[in-house]
């Protein structure tokens, strides 16, 4: 039985529907990744299966009990406390009166909680953004609904959480999923199935991302010529009609009713959206030397951002920037640009530059200004790289329609922000390019052609993103954070750093260079640290030791998952509950006891 149908759906805001006698089909263990413009409807289509939106006209069925989980784009826990009590408070746990049903949703949400890298006990108002997304995430997982709905789920999370996501989602208790989102990775790796919202219809595609790519190609091509074919065919009947006395003599009614019809389709037709138009321009050249970190530290509240860091950006590099949330990619950034003090070490800037700076936060647009005033100030002409061009056309480029010119900046979703910040950025030449998490919420379409017009860039990109196919289509240099402020500079894209990172318990050890030995020096010098006897055979039963309690994690993990759970009792419920708590902080340790064993073995050689 189908979870989800919908049939002959129609929606509509306006006068532009959303929904055009749209139909969808939704199997049980199907990973539909849901994808189309912005503002065509993807986001209202899920909060109409999850029961938020009704539905102009059509039919919407589904599965007897379904139980439907949600995650919106912005969504964010309710005010409490802690992280715990605020997830527990939206869950609803207080209303449930079965104690075992208590006992094992608060223990499914205590195990992703975990899983998702979070203090249950954090105050709710100090989580980040990403913090609050994962939170929200593991919520919607633990409630073990039979399709988990997702919108734009990668927002805001580092690459460690989104592919944390991808495992939950390919591997985990939730099988059947619709996901909107931009992350064209994400989707090569978990949709079994792509469904495009254009132009009110809905399109399906077999298999993953790279599997739509292709048919959706062939399909373009043939839409095309049968537009073609028509409208020729169209313009003939025209003719006919207006031949005058010797056409009307001979008129077939027959040929008339049609050539009415076909005026009618034709008006029907909802042409495909435009693309955006950017154009980007390098200016004058930089110096040779663009930027150069010598031992710069910075740190905040006393943890290190950045730790004695020694980096030069030269004329032409495209480097991208990569780390956890909270490694200080955006303070890199700013030391960088020099807006950012760091607190030792030298930062200098070489000569000639003219920066182009693109803040993940869009503080740099004014929510009051029209979006005319925020393009161009005081004028209506812009000087753009395709020479000058009327503030209205030039908004037009980036799909503004002029009716919306005046309109506040305020009043703009968060794709159109985006795009309203980078119209900016385009419309003055600059030969360095600073791009903070530049492809948030924008749709598929145009971030292929940002790719597009940042590969034929000439001048300097340092690129924060977490767009992992984004990385390797545009970037020639991965900078990433390894951790206690550490930076580390690598050949190629993501793909490339990834085969490239050193494995964790393959981490060089710091060696300090020494200088040459005389013979008191050497007279005095200790000898190496060695692993003892009972430390080497520590160092080789750990590995055994790990793999067996992470086959009891995923064991008690499995059972306390399973749907008859809650029949096991409370206090046995308490006993699992307890010993994953214990299990996690095992290990924990028992990692970082390999770690420095093995450490010390190597530095002991």
């Amino acid at each position: 039985m189908p979870l989800v149908t919908l049939q002959d759906a129609e929606l509509a805001y306006g006068l532009t529907p959303l929904l055009d006698r749209a139909s969808l089909t939704v199997q049980p263990n199907e990973r539909i990744g849901l994808i189309g413009r912005n503002g065509t409807g993807k986001s209202s289509l899920l909060k109409v299966i999850h029961g938020e939106l009704t539905l102009d006209d059509g039919l919407l069925a589904l599965d007897d009990g379904l139980r439907i989980a949600m995650v919106e784009q912005e969504s964010a826990p309710p005010d409490a406390d802690t992280l715990r009590e605020s997830l527990a408070l939206a869950a609803g746990f207080e209303t449930l009166h079965d104690e075992r049903e208590r006992w094992a949703a608060e223990a499914r949400l205590t195990e992703f909680l975990h899983r998702f890298g979070l203090d249950e006990s954090q105050p709710t108002a100090t989580a980040s953004g990403g913090e609050r997304k994962r939170a929200m995430l593991a919520l919607a997982l633990a409630r073990k609904p039979d399709l988990l709905l997702l919108d734009e789920p990668t927002n805001h999370l580092d690459i460690g959480g989104i592919t944390l996501l991808e495992d939950l989602l390919t591997a985990g208790p939730v099988k059947s999923a619709i996901i909107i989102t931009h992350d064209r990775a994400f989707l090569d790796r978990v949709a079994t199935r792509i469904v495009e919202l254009d132009r009110g219809y809905l399109r399906s595609y077999p298999g993953n991302f790279a599997a739509y790519t292709a048919r959706k190609a062939d399909q373009l091509a043939a839409e095309e010529v049968a537009h073609r074919k028509f409208d020729k065919f169209w313009a003939q009947e025209e003719v006919w009609i207006r031949k005058g006395i010797e056409a009307r003599r001979t008129r077939n009614e027959g040929r008339v009713r049609r050539l009415e019809a076909l005026r009618v389709e034709r008006a029907a037709r909802r042409e495909r959206l435009g693309k955006v138009q950017l154009t980007l321009t390098a200016g004058e050249r930089s110096g040779k030397l663009v930027a150069e970190l010598e031992q710069v530290s910075k740190a905040f509240g006393g943890a290190p951002i950045v730790n004695r860091c020694s980096l030069r950006i030269q004329r032409g590099d495209r480097i991208g920037v990569i780390g956890a949330n909270g490694a200080g990619k955006s303070t890199l950034l700013k030391l960088f640009l020099g807006t950012l003090t760091p607190d030792s070490g030298t930062v200098r800037l070489g000569t000639n530059l003219q920066v182009a700076y693109f803040d993940q936060l869009r503080a740099q647009l004014d929510p009051e200004k029209t979006l005319a005033e925020t393009i161009s100030p005081g004028s209506e002409w812009v000087e753009c790289a395709g020479g000058r061009k009327h503030v209205m056309s030039y908004l037009g480029d980036f799909l503004f329609p002029p009716q919306r010119a005046n309109a506040p900046v305020k009043m703009l979703s968060g794709g159109e922000r985006n795009r309203l910040l980078l119209a900016r950025l385009f419309a003055q030449p600059a030969n360095m390019l600073v791009l903070d998490e530049p492809t948030n919420d924008l749709d598929i379409e145009s971030l292929e052609l940002l790719e597009e017009t940042l590969q034929g860039y000439t001048g300097t990109l340092l690129l924060v993103s977490h767009d992992r196919a984004f990385l390797d289509n545009v970037v020639t240099q991965t900078l990433a954070a390894e951790g206690n402020g550490v930076w580390k500079e690598y050949a190629g894209g993501y793909s490339d750093w990834l085969m490239q990172r050193p494995k964790p318990a393959e981490a060089a050890p710091v060696v300090t260079p020494k200088a040459a030995p005389n013979a008191s020096s050497a007279a005095r010098e200790k000898p190496k640290a060695k692993l003892s006897f009972k430390e080497q055979r520590e160092l080789d039963t750990l590995p055994a030791e790990i793999e067996k309690l992470e086959q009891e994690q995923l064991a008690l993990t499995n059972k306390m998952s399973s749907g008859d759970y809650h029949k096991h009792g409370a206090e046995a419920i308490k006993a699992d509950r307890l010993r994953a708590d214990a299990i996690e902080q095992l290990l924990t340790q028992k990692f970082a006891r390999w770690e420095a064993l093995d450490q010390k073995s190597a530095a002991g050689v």
